[in-house]
């Protein structure tokens, strides 16, 4: 199972990592709602590794048969190994490249609150929001729990699909040889 879980984790996770530092790289011009749209995109794409790792174990350790528990087991187990490569990816990128990050995403927040119609309560309770949250962020350790919370739930609804579509009690029995 190690050798299937890495070789699609590690695919997947520099698919996820690619598609992140391609979104920010383009996230000035597109903005930040079509940059969500195109960042959870990737996610789904590098996910759907998952369902072809969980089809490669089935086929190649169990014998043409998996179980939902064990299907469900090595998905998540690529899940976590492309989750963290993500993660790590953008730990490099926001504390090297691009610390003005969250400063750029409060004042985009804000003015969303400010278009909306808002009183300035609203505005200001956001503006307050923003800044503990930027405090927060500027911890390593905070920030790449954030992170990683951010394709998780992408990557569990994934996981479940691959490991109900994908489940096979009995092996196939193999074509008889016509030789």
């Amino acid at each position: 199972m190690k050798r299937t879980v890495l070789i699609f984790g590690l695919i997947s996770g520099a698919i996820m990592a690619v598609m992140l530092f391609g979104t920010l790289l383009f996230v000035r011009q597109i903005g930040f709602d079509k940059g969500e749209i195109v960042g959870y995109t990737g996610m789904v794409l590098a996910f759907l590794l998952v369902f072809f790792g969980v089809r490669s174990y089935r086929e190649n350790v169990g014998g043409g048969k998996i179980s939902f528990g064990r299907a469900f087991a090595v998905g998540i187990l690529i899940v976590l190994i492309s989750t963290t490569c993500y993660v790590i990816a953008w730990e490099i990128i926001y504390f090297n490249f691009m610390h003005d990050f969250v400063d750029k995403y409060a004042a985009h927040m804000v003015e969303q609150v400010r278009a909306s119609g808002a009183s300035p309560e609203a505005v200001q309770a956001k503006l307050d929001e923003m800044k503990r949250f930027k405090q927060l962020y500027e911890n390593p350790f905070f920030n790449a729990a954030v992170t990683f919370l951010e394709p998780l739930p992408v990557g569990l609804i994934i996981t479940v699909v691959s490991a109900g579509i994908l489940r096979k009690k009995k092996a196939v029995p193999p074509e008889p040889s016509t030789a």
